[in-house]
């Protein structure tokens, strides 16, 4: 098994504890390698590095963790990097969701305005890692990201370096399967769906959707025409509707965009935003932590008082295995196109089923018609495309003429004027984490 220096850059926040579980877990896979603990608030690494290596020990885990006093000594020699940050943390989130509902529109982590100024924050922190990384670590060491928005920052890695970079997310897996597990009571069974979505980074739809053999699409048409009559709430049907009707299982974003108006009633209801929610969670999280790490009894991390679960990361570092122990494992990966979808251009970073091996990535050889997205899906992916692009370019080394331009091309934003007043607005809230040449 390989043995490696793996850089975990956003250790110290609330999802860290689930990632090194996951480490541990997977120990098996990694023995006699050290992983690095990173952070630009190091204050809460302590306490996490606590709770790692008791879970190894009574894992018998063959790991070292152990903590960076700075990004360049943390990446020196390393073979990969994993990288989940948030710069600005929840309270920056905050901002993305609260200030574009002030002008009509939504804001979330990775669409719309608020996802776009999370890229211009990630990217401008994102930049010195690359520097770093070419300096400091092994020749070819990977950024496996998680960073989000991952198809925005792969996008500017990928196209303004030459780090190898490939990011994750569980969304193609669990986008189709949830369709399923949504709907158990019919009978459904998440083993039996076949499905294959492309696409953008929480922008894709199912190119192959079987169940037991059998096109899905009719299966799920008649569960929506049940629990249509039966009464069920609209909002709980939006997305098998959505399926129905575009004859293909969308990603879980879309209802954003083809029920904006019904979203953007509910968020204003509920008086809250979810960084909120997600604040006021935080100090449970914490608590729990610190009894695991103190107690003397065997760790027992409970998902509900964990940010995100336990098993946090888990499809990156299964890439980190499959790649530096050649698995051989077709996975989804957002990575540059170079020809592969033919629907969108080469130096764009898409979401596919990628071949992972001691060779890398390489795309999982689909079948034409599983190559192209259906024609009644495409618009709206091809601006979602455009508009990935120009983020990335104006996070990269753009103005606030760039910046403006790429928000007014987000199709949550499109209106001028609205993106200029709220760019501003958010370029000032975020300045802090934003360089000087994006502000006014």
């Amino acid at each position: 098994m390989a043995r490696l220096k793996i850089a975990y850059i956003g250790a110290g926040g609330t999802r860290g504890v689930g990632t090194n579980a996951v480490f541990v877990h997977q120990a098996h896979n990694f023995k006699g390698s050290e992983i690095v603990l990173i952070d630009s608030d190091p204050s809460r690494l302590p306490l996490i590095k606590q709770l790692a290596d008791k879970m190894a020990v009574e894992q018998g885990a063959d790991l070292k963790f152990t903590i960076a006093k700075d990004l360049e000594s943390g990446l020196t020699d390393c073979d990969a990097v994993l990288s989940s940050f948030r710069p600005g943390k929840f309270e920056a989130r905050h901002l993305d969701e609260s200030i574009p509902a002030k002008y009509g529109c939504i804001g979330n982590e990775t669409q719309g305005a608020g996802g776009y100024f999370m890229a211009l924050r990630s990217i401008n922190a994102i930049k010195p890692i690359c520097k770093a990384m070419k300096k400091r670590a092994k020749p070819g060491a990977i950024l496996f990201n998680y960073t989000n928005p991952v198809n925005i920052v792969s996008q500017a890695v990928a196209e303004y370096t030459d780090v190898p970079v490939y990011s994750f997310c569980e969304g193609p897996i669990v986008f189709t399967k949830a369709f399923c597990w949504w709907h158990q009571e019919f009978g459904l069974d998440a083993d039996k769906l076949d499905a294959v979505m492309i696409g953008l980074n929480h922008g894709g739809w199912s190119v192959k959707h079987l169940y037991d053999g059998k096109d899905f699409i009719p299966i799920i048409a008649d569960i929506y025409e049940q629990r249509r009559r039966r009464g069920d709430p609209e909002k709980d049907l939006r997305l098998l509707k959505l399926a129905v009707m575009m004859n293909s299982l969308p990603a879980h974003y879309y209802d954003k965009y083809f029920f904006t108006e019904e979203m953007l009633a509910e968020l204003a209801a509920k008086g809250t935003t979810r960084a909120e929610d997600i604040i006021n969670d935080t100090p449970m999280y914490w608590q729990h932590y610190e009894e695991q790490a103190k107690t003397s009894a065997k760790s027992q991390l409970d998902p509900s008082r964990s940010r995100g679960g336990i098993t946090e990361f888990e499809l990156a570092i299964d890439a980190i295995d499959r790649v530096f122990n050649d698995r051989n494992v077709v996975m989804p990966v957002n990575m540059m196109n170079k020809g592969h979808l033919p629907d969108f251009p080469d130096d764009l970073v898409v979401e596919i089923p990628a071949l992972v091996n001691k060779e890398g990535f390489t795309p999982w050889p689909l079948p034409l018609e599983q190559r192209r997205m259906p024609r009644q899906t495409l618009g709206l992916v091809k601006e979602l495309g455009e508009y990935q692009y120009l983020a990335a370019k104006a996070a990269w080394k753009g103005d606030r003429l760039a910046g403006i331009q790429a928000l007014c091309s987000n199709p949550l934003v499109r209106t001028l004027e609205k993106a200029e007043k709220m760019y501003d607005e958010m370029a000032h809230a975020h300045r802090k984490h934003l360089p000087r040449r994006l502000r006014k």
